[in-house]
């Protein structure tokens, strides 16, 4: 396909994805500092294997990188009802517990800049994708993560604890909150074969890597940072608070889920 003669089609969705357009088939978006160290570590992924994200495929005239566009539909929030059958919300685990075992090997260049919004907890043990949610999966003939951008060393408990926060999803908001969150957030750490230790270690985490999102945001207000400034103007700093606090009152739920 002639990608050149293709029109240029905004790709809406996201709170942070502005300027992203779809080019025949492939995805345009602005390149930065991080753009080299994220392509080669979805070359990486490629080469191992794994079908889960799209593939780099240089810059365009423009400056922008491109990646393979993934058709299919991203279930945030309008078609969460994507996953609410259990064999597709452990699918999503299970997914991530894919690209975690893949990334392993990756070896990052030894000039790799990286877009680190909140520092991983403890000793980093994977290069994480740290926006692993719902708003960023594609299901369709493959299902795949999007919006890599933000890779950079982590921690797979630590990518794992943002997922569950999101697929379950555990939320205060009325609209989202799920009698049977307890027994989601069981079935992606089953899908994803979390053990006994990292099952205990995964309950508090989930609410201070929650937390953790409420006071990023709150920083990059404060300095009036965008486009963190205005998602924290348009209530998204409250909601991460609301959803931490929910998290911490019900840790004994979560953690009778999870031994259970």
């Amino acid at each position: 396909m002639d990608q050149g003669r293709c029109p240029e089609e905004p790709l809406l969705g996201g709170n942070t994805s502005g300027g992203v357009v779809r080019v025949g088939d492939t995805v345009r978006r602005r390149a930065g500092l991080h753009t080299p160290a994220v392509h080669a570590l979805l070359s990486y992924l490629h080469a191992a294997g794994f079908a889960g994200a799209p593939r780099p495929l240089g810059i365009d005239e423009h400056g922008r990188e491109v990646l393979s566009f993934i058709p299919g539909t991203v279930p945030w929030p309008d078609e969460f009802g994507l996953l609410e059958p259990r064999d597709r919300l452990a699918r999503a685990a299970r997914l991530i517990r894919d690209f975690h075992d893949a990334v392993t090997g990756f070896v990052p260049p030894p000039d790799a800049q990286w877009q680190v919004l909140i520092p991983a907890e403890g000793d980093c043990d994977i290069i994480a994708h740290h926006d692993l949610a719902p708003w960023n999966l594609v299901i369709g003939p493959r299902w795949a993560f999007i919006d890599w951008d933000l890779a950079a060393p982590g921690t797979r408990l630590g990518d794992l604890a943002y997922a569950v926060h999101g697929f379950a999803p555990l939320s205060a908001n009325p609209r989202w909150r799920r009698h049977d969150a307890a027994f989601r957030v069981r079935v992606f750490a089953d899908a994803y074969g979390l053990d006994e230790s990292q099952r205990r270690d995964l309950v508090p985490l989930l609410a201070r890597r929650t937390r953790a999102m409420h006071d990023f945001l709150a920083q990059q207000a404060s300095a009036g940072v965008q486009p963190w400034t205005s998602l924290w103007e348009t209530g998204h700093g409250e909601a991460w608070q609301d959803d931490a606090g929910y998290i911490e009152a019900h840790e004994a739920v979560w953690a009778a889920a999870l031994a259970g």
